[in-house]
């Protein structure tokens, strides 16, 4: 592509594409390839002037090189691009209020004045028929208010104050439709996707194969804790399928032979084989649509409260121009209250709020479901965390392999690996990462592999009975054993690693040693929970109970519990909130599934098991645990925000009631001030609550 440099400054370049005008896709196309680049620290495509700016760290003419390599016509370019982008939506509604406003200005200072005045009446229809439908359905609320101020402003021909509340409650529903879309929409695209790989079935052997290149009729095998990537019917097998993020189903259902399966539902128990019926590119985005726009997931308390308090206010609005009239029988005083009502701005103001702080947490890579859930983040008082891939790295290693009853140890690493690539898991990770580093490649020699949550893994080779795991699967459960002449040798491995068994026709083989070291940050993080007033920071592990004293006693923890199985987190989270206290839970694995889904806030890390993710409420990225202090630094200004939002609100309004009250301004003036107000505080209410200057890190140490 050749670009055409229009302004330059140091780290930032803004160019031309050659093009006058580009398409959404052809902009989200560029888009997506500049982010992909390396060095590059964000950028903007334009496709209304065909011009882009770019941000980078790196060399100058090394990144206008990557540029000028980009084409439209490439097709891979457009796998860098997602389903949905939101890029035509913003585009629609943006248009959709200058065509708005400059209609109404063009109008007001050109159109003639009996065509103004027909124009305004024939707008108060729209108004007045919302009004009555109200009134008969039995309710006093907004509509009906905003249609006696119209109406009675247009009866007392004072036509410019109706004109001007028209125009302002027409930006207030436009303002109010984009913002429920877009809430929709980056939902939609929170929850989309994310597959890359999924195992091919062909003949007996799996093949890990791009999903891409998975096409109608092909078979695929998905197994405990993996996303079904595309849509089938079960051919073999049956497991119990959550599809709350398709149907809103808070429960699993089962599915087996013959059964059809969506993509995007997660696989809870089993394993199915699923012969595909869509390929990649389905229509999950508008099933995810459909469901979201039939739920309430996405309101908060925060909406409902101002939704209710201003519905609630309008009576006394009605009261109050009836009681200004009879005590001052002066109708413009009385129409001056008329001309104020709470609702516009509250019922604006506070899903703008909850939105900005939503799009505000996906600039820090933090992906939230629904306001509600940055409520319970803000008003939590307990923490409970995982510890293996949560407080621990994402990417534990492999620090020793010791093989026992007289097996090799390479041939040892490889079967562990050849099992533990099945599922996702951080220690299942390392296991996979070390062979693949050594060259141990494998062709798959096992049969059915059945994982058992929190304990393991079993299956068969050459018809012996393989399983790996931990201490108490391989030893309490199955009841394996250490040959005579390996006890000492057993006995000597160190306690300092976390300890993963493999076990052969129920003798013990191997024993990986895996080093796990704590995160940087874990100390700080929970100090800094603890001075954010969280009264209670607890971790829950499945490793033994001298490791996790350990790590407790390193950290700070206050109440740490080891050994315990998935429905030991879930039903202290569940014990912790009948008690009164609003809990977050945070982990990373298919074993804190449960309690993710029984916290107040259920917070899962990117890189850990898609079921987990599926299952959170909110998703933060492996890089750091910074982004936790940062969510609840945004969490807290959201509800600090809406405090000001609702004093400022009713404040203001009930100041200009007075003032029309007492005859300091007229209707019109009184209805200008309000309207404007609402806009302001609108406005005030999309900018960002923390301060983008600073270093995020800094950020969270002074705090």
């Amino acid at each position: 592509m050749r670009i055409v440099i229009r302004h330059e400054i140091k780290g930032r370049i803004r160019f031309s594409t050659g093009k006058q005008k580009l398409s959404f896709q052809e902009a989200d196309m560029l888009l997506y390839y500049l982010e992909s680049l390396d060095g590059v620290t964000s950028a903007k495509v334009y496709e209304q002037t065909g011009n882009a700016v770019v941000c980078f760290r790196k060399d100058r003419n090394e990144i206008l090189k990557k540029i000028q390599k980009f084409s439209f016509q490439d097709k891979r370019m457009i796998e860098l691009v997602p389903e949905q982008t939101g890029r035509e939506l913003m585009s629609t509604y943006r248009e959709k209020l200058i065509m708005r406003v400059t209609g109404h200005y063009f109008c007001k200072f050109f159109l003639p004045k009996p065509l103004q005045i027909a124009k305004a009446a024939f707008q108060t229809l729209h108004f007045l028929k919302k009004g009555i439908s109200c009134l008969m359905r039995g309710k006093l609320e907004v509509p009906v208010l905003d249609a006696t101020a119209i109406e009675v402003s247009m009866f007392r021909k004072d036509y410019k104050t109706a004109g001007s509340v028209m125009f302002l409650l027409k930006i207030g529903e436009i303002l109010e439709e984009w913002t429920h879309k877009k809430s929709v929409a980056d939902l939609a695209r929170s929850m989309s996707l994310n597959v890359e790989k999924a195992w091919l079935k062909q003949g007996d052997t799996e093949i890990l194969t791009a999903v891409r290149d998975i096409g109608q009729g092909d078979q695929i095998i998905v197994r405990v804790g993996n996303m079904i990537p595309l849509d089938g019917i079960v051919i073999e097998g049956e497991a119990m399928i959550n599809q709350a993020s398709l149907t809103g189903e808070s429960v699993p259902v089962k599915k087996e032979n013959g059964a059809y399966v969506y993509a995007g539902t997660v696989v809870e128990e089993g394993s199915l084989v699923i012969q595909v019926k869509r390929a990649a590119g389905s229509t999950r985005y508008e099933k995810i649509i459909t469901m979201i726009e039939e739920s309430e997931k996405l309101k908060s308390a925060l909406e409902s409260k101002a939704s209710h308090i201003a519905d609630g206010l309008v009576p006394y609005s009605f009261l109050g121009t009836v009681l200004t009239y009879v005590l001052t029988r002066n109708a413009t005083k009385a129409i001056s209250i008329l001309m104020v009502d709470f609702s516009c701005a509250l019922k604006l103001s506070m899903p703008l709020a909850v939105l900005a702080a939503m799009r505000e947490c996906q600039d820090y890579q933090i992906t939230v479901k629904g306001g509600k859930f940055m409520e319970a983040v803000a008003e939590a008082d307990t923490v409970v965390f995982d510890k293996t891939g949560t407080l621990t790295k994402a990417q534990p290693t492999v620090a020793e392999v010791i093989p026992f009853a007289g097996y090799q140890r390479n041939e040892m690493l490889r079967l562990a690996a050849c099992l533990e690539e099945h599922f996702p898991h951080s220690m299942a990770n390392a296991v996979v990462a070390q062979a693949l580093k050594e060259g141990l490649r494998h062709e798959e020699m096992h049969t059915k592999v059945e994982y058992v949550v929190a304990h393991g893994i079993a299956s068969k080779v050459e018809e012996k009975a393989v399983q790996i795991g931990s201490y108490h699967f391989i030893f309490e459960d199955l009841g394996c054993q250490v040959l005579e002449e390996d006890k000492e040798k057993f006995a000597a491995i160190s306690d300092e690693y976390s300890h993963l068994y493999l076990a052969i026709s129920g003798v013990l083989a191997a024993v990986v040693c895996i080093e796990d070291p704590l995160r940087e940050e874990a100390y700080e993080i929970v100090k800094a929970l603890k001075n954010e007033g969280i009264q209670k920071v607890v971790m829950m592990t499945g490793d033994s109970e001298r490791t996790a004293r350990m790590i407790a006693k390193k950290i700070g923890i206050d109440e740490f519990y080891a050994e315990v199985l998935p429905e030991d987190k879930a039903a202290f989270v569940e014990k912790e909130r009948q008690s009164g206290h609003k809990v977050i839970m945070i982990g990373d694995g298919i074993n804190d599934s449960p309690a993710l889904s029984a916290a107040d806030a259920g917070i899962a890390i990117s890189e850990g098991a898609q079921i987990a993710r599926e299952i959170a409420d909110i998703t933060i990225s492996e890089d750091a645990l910074y982004q936790l202090m940062i969510l609840k630094k945004i969490s807290d200004g959201l509800m600090k925000r809406t405090r000001q939002n609702y004093r400022f609100v009713i404040g203001f309004n009930l100041g200009l009631i007075l003032l029309g009250a007492g005859g300091a301004i007229t209707p019109g003036t009184s209805a200008f001030l309000h309207n404007i107000s609402t806009l302001i505080i609108s406005m005030k209410s999309m900018t960002n609550i923390l301060q983008k200057e600073k270093d995020d890190k800094t950020q969270i140490q002074e705090g």
